[in-house]
């Protein structure tokens, strides 16, 4: 008997969902930083066994779309809702709604099964634990809740047999030794993004989309040469720093991320470019892979 089929993660901004599909993964899929919106796209990570074939979906956080590339980014949660064989809902210790009305309905109305993930318990104490388990049995009746704390680790292993416990017999989806539906460049882009995230503030890191013009891999060597997008001048001045400091810190330190992604030495070359308002412009919104 062999067992698949799509897992598909979806909760508010910075509940952890990327950090627990990282985890079930055993490899870094997903960016992860303490801003919101970090995730940005559909993210397929795929744990294979000899008997069974997990395909983990890492979502966008729920948000109220305030321009078009966050609409697209619902998009993608809205699909992840259509192919779930099992839907995982993830809420943090203190969390007390979904922050879109509709989605949360889809979820108390899912068919399929729900498991209510109570991630972060390790920031909380016995008393609040038992609150909010009874909260969330009141407002999602029809799901499983499971306390974890995916940073430690605590429970993952019993959610993920509970997964294998409940797919639907199946042949698996995908070849038994391939590890995302993602290619190398969208990993380079999205290293490049989470170094952003993490050294630049306010608007900046929202403005910034990157773009792996070349990939030339080598027996030994990796060449890189990537542009990070923004969408005024005086981001680009921000972004580069004085006499280069920012730009360099960022191609230094993901360099290194990549080295141990791949496995080789990586040759990076970092530009940086002006394209006015992207974020609202369909046509580049398609070709940066948001618009299906």
């Amino acid at each position: 008997m062999h067992k698949a089929g799509f897992v598909n993660i979806i909760g508010n901004p910075n509940v952890g969902k990327s950090t627990l599909m990282n985890a079930f993964v055993g490899e870094k899929l997903s960016i992860i930083t303490s801003k919101a919106q970090t995730t940005r796209h559909r993210i397929l990570g795929i744990v294979n066994g000899d008997d069974f074939q997990v395909i983990l979906s890492d979502t966008p956080g729920i948000i109220k779309p305030a321009y078009q590339l966050q609409a697209s980014m619902m998009d993608f949660v809205k699909s992840a809702f259509e192919d779930a064989d099992l839907l995982i809902y993830m809420v943090e210790i203190g969390e007390k709604e979904l922050k879109d009305e509709a989605f949360f309905n889809k979820i108390v109305n899912a068919k399929i099964p729900v498991l209510l993930l109570l991630n972060k318990i390790d920031k909380s104490n016995q008393e609040q634990l038992e609150e909010q388990v009874q909260l969330w049995a009141e407002k999602v009746p029809n799901a499983e809740i499971i306390a974890i704390s995916a940073l430690e680790g605590f429970n993952v292993k019993e959610v993920f047999d509970k997964i294998i416990e409940l797919l639907p017999e199946s042949p698996p989806f995908y070849p038994k030794d391939q590890l995302t539906d993602k290619p190398e460049r969208f990993f380079i882009n999205e290293t490049i993004r989470e170094k952003i995230l993490m050294h630049y503030k306010k608007e900046i890191p929202y403005a910034v989309e990157i773009d792996t013009e070349e990939f030339f891999e080598e027996d030994e060597i990796i060449r890189v040469r990537s542009v990070i997008m923004v969408e005024r001048e005086t981001q680009k001045g921000i972004i580069i720093g004085h006499k280069g400091s920012a730009l360099k810190r960022v191609g230094v330190e993901a360099r290194k991320d990549l080295e141990k992604f791949f496995g080789k030495q990586i040759h990076l070359e970092l530009y940086v470019k002006v394209n006015k308002n992207w974020r609202s412009n369909q046509r580049q919104l398609k070709r940066f892979g948001y618009n299906q």
